[in-house]
C-alpha cells in the first residue's frame, strides 16, 4: 500500500482545494413584477411563470 513519505503541508493541501467551491446561480428577473428568481421556475412573488398564473398568491 502507498503511504506517503512526508506530511502534506496546510499549504499545499490548500492550493490543491482552489477550485472547490460554490458557484452562483444565475439568477433572472420575473417580467411581470420584476422580482429575482431562478430561471425556469415559478416566481414566488407573483406566481407566474411563462406569463400566465400559475399558482394564486395572497398579498
Amino acid at each position: 500500500m502507498a503511504v506517503p513519505k512526508r506530511k502534506t503541508s496546510k499549504s499545499r493541501r490548500d492550493k490543491r482545494r482552489t477550485h472547490y467551491k460554490l458557484a452562483v446561480p444565475g439568477m433572472s428577473t420575473c417580467p411581470k413584477c420584476g422580482e429575482v428568481k431562478l430561471p425556469h421556475r415559478v416566481c414566488k412573488a407573483c406566481g407566474t411563470y411563462k406569463d400566465k398564473e400559475v399558482i394564486a398568491v395572497e398579498a
